[in-house]
Formats: structure tokens, C-alpha cells, sequence
């Protein structure tokens, strides 16, 4: 992914979309502790080996030094599914730009952050081309991403399907093809 910086008016503020940071968990986990109850709740520890990871391409939204959203995402295959609490794998042929987890603070919501994360990194994509993007949508989350493009795909290994699972009963895999802006 290339370095770049976005800033936008936000009310009275500013906001940056720029590359998630490990000095960003901290923040992090307060967006995703006002997002998620303790089952969807992932570690600092994760979060520091996802970062880690070459293949990961995650965004953030800040104010200053402040987190209001976050997208955690990276170079993938169809059909892999990272479980929750699982680390991000490198894929020597990625073919698909998965969005493992999006979080905006309660008091931002409304205010565009989400479009602004998936747009933002919709278009950084454009520098691998990737054939498709993949999620797996949690908490009633299905109508949102259907609007954005995303149908539910099922063809999944044994080992994916497991994976799907650690989510709860509700998850759902969905993927679309990518389309560069």
C-alpha cells in the first residue's frame, strides 16, 4: 500500500484516514470495546501481529492522536477466512482484498467515517488488483454490506467453514468482485 494521508472536516475538526499503527491499538480497542460485546472483543496482541503482517493494508480514521474508526483488512484468497482471535496469513498469490473488521465510535456514527475507510481503501487496492473483496459480515451487518455490493458465498473448505463459525450464528461470508474505481 502506498503511504498517503486523506483529511477531511469533521463538525468543528478534522479527520485523517491514513495506515492503521501500532501506536493506534490503544485507541483501537477503545473504538472496538464501544463497538462489541466480550465475543467479538480481539487482543491487543492480535492486533499488534495483524500489523505485523506483510500483507496487511489497514486503515484508520484520527483526529490528532484520537481514533474514530478503524478498518482492518489485507491481501487474501477467496474463500479464506481469518477466524475471529486468528492472525493474518501471508498469501504468496492473493486474489482477493478481505476486510477483516470495521469499527466506528458510537458518537461518530453518521458522519461518513465507514464510506470514507471502505472508499479510501477500495481505491489503494487499485496498486494489486485484486479479482474480489471478502468479509464476513457480524451483528446484522448483512443488509449494509449487501448495499455496498457484497452477496453471500458459500462454497467454503471444511476449514473455513470452522472458521466462519468462531464468529457466532449469525455470520455470514459475502464477497464481490472488485471493480477499480
Amino acid at each position: 500500500m502506498r503511504n498517503f494521508s486523506e483529511t477531511r472536516s469533521r463538525g468543528v475538526g478534522h479527520w485523517q484516514i491514513r495506515r492503521l499503527e501500532w501506536p493506534d491499538i490503544a485507541g483501537l480497542m477503545q473504538v472496538q470495546e464501544a463497538c462489541y460485546g466480550a465475543d467479538y472483543m480481539e487482543s491487543a496482541e492480535v492486533y499488534r501481529a495483524r500489523l505485523a503482517c506483510t500483507t496487511q493494508c489497514s486503515l484508520a480514521v484520527v483526529d490528532g492522536n484520537t481514533v474514530l474508526a478503524y478498518l482492518a483488512a489485507y491481501r487474501s484468497n477467496l474463500g479464506s477466512i481469518t477466524p475471529i482471535h486468528g492472525g493474518f496469513s501471508v498469501s504468496p498469490l492473493p486474489d482477493t482484498l478481505y476486510l477483516h473488521d470495521m469499527a466506528v465510535r458510537p458518537d461518530c456514527a453518521g458522519q461518513g467515517l465507514a464510506a470514507a475507510l471502505f472508499e479510501a481503501l477500495w481505491r489503494e487496492a487499485q496498486t494489486w488488483s485484486p479479482r474480489y473483496s471478502a468479509l464476513v459480515s457480524v451483528q446484522g451487518s448483512q443488509g449494509y454490506w449487501a448495499q455496498k455490493g457484497y452477496a453471500l458465498h458459500t462454497r467454503l473448505t471444511q476449514e473455513n467453514a470452522e472458521a466462519l463459525r468462531s464468529y457466532g450464528d449469525d455470520a455470514v461470508y459475502m464477497t464481490q468482485p472488485y471493480v477499480q474505481p
